[in-house]
């Protein structure tokens, strides 16, 4: 088993994974009875949020706007990054020409195209978390409260 990384390799692997072109991210959200809803959606991040696009009328728009609250994940079970964020605006898809563009050149997907109505939500990390293995669990929170750690 490797050594554990550093908090600053970690905060750059964060960052790799977060600008990585074509991926996608887990999102989980739960509904005003509790109820549990899990979506693997295209992302977009644009330095500071994680912009995401998807129905407006689907049960994770409907919980976000609800709750403002998501847990992410991204990669794999041996290299994750989960990413406790907040629903800061939402947008109708065609309203932010910027937006726009950065979603569809990391995400490689237009939902202008679609025939639905869909809406781009953007999330604020609060917390950030990032490990490989049981090694890494000591020391895996690189963000706290929407701020990196040093």
């Amino acid at each position: 088993m490797d050594a554990p990384r550093t908090l600053e390799q970690r905060k750059a692997d964060a960052l790799a994974m977060l600008s990585a072109h074509h991926a996608d991210v887990w999102v989980a959200t739960a509904s005003a009875e509790g109820a549990a809803h899990l979506v693997p959606l295209s992302f977009a991040w644009d330095g500071t949020r994680v912009i995401v696009a998807l129905m407006a009328s689907s049960a994770t728009a409907r919980n976000l706007d609800a709750s403002k609250r998501a847990r992410l994940a991204f990669g794999t079970t041996r290299d994750v990054l989960m990413v406790d964020a907040r629903l800061v605006a939402s947008t109708a898809v065609g309203e932010d020409a910027a937006t726009t563009e950065r979603y569809v050149a990391q995400a490689d997907w237009d939902p202008r195209t679609s025939r639905a109505a869909y809406v781009y939500l953007s999330l604020e990390p609060r917390r950030m978390q990032v490990w490989r293995g049981a090694n890494e669990i000591a020391g895996r929170t690189v963000m706290r409260a929407g701020e990196w750690l040093s």
